[in-house]
């Protein structure tokens, strides 16, 4: 996967407020395919589980409680330097410093509000992509 492939989650704020095409779409005029993609709402194990890298940070059960407030559309994406290509399109993690145009500064409210979830490695999306997808369900 490494190079070609990131992961991307569509927050459920993001969700709530009726933005999944919108995103998407913003996704695929940049130039990337949809390698996988579900509609799903995380129990709360399985979020603690996905974000347990910020087990010890003082914003973790909040997270968790937000990640499972509702559902996401997980997706992996493929383009040339995917994860890179990405963090860029999706914009900085507080959306009050997110460039113009970028995914967090349209469809944004905070920093935990931040509409989507974007790989920040190679090694993480494998990991992330993992999480979700079996190999029976890329493409």
């Amino acid at each position: 996967m490494a190079g070609n492939y990131t992961f991307t989650m569509i927050k459920p704020c993001a969700v709530k407020n009726r933005y999944i095409g919108a995103i998407l779409t913003d996704i695929l005029k940049a130039g990337f395919e949809i390698s996988a993609m579900k509609y799903v709402r995380m129990t709360v194990s399985q979020a603690e589980s996905f974000y347990g890298i910020h087990k010890e940070r003082p914003f973790f059960s909040d997270l968790v409680q937000f990640m499972t407030s509702g559902p996401v559309v997980a997706a992996i994406l493929k383009h040339d330097d995917a994860v890179e290509t990405y963090r860029k399109l999706i914009g900085a993690t507080n959306p009050e410093n997110a460039a113009e145009g970028t995914i967090r500064k349209k469809y944004a409210r905070n920093v935990q509000e931040n509409a989507v979830h974007g790989s920040d490695s190679d090694e993480n999306a494998a990991i992330e992509s993992n999480f979700f997808f079996s190999q029976f369900e890329r493409f």
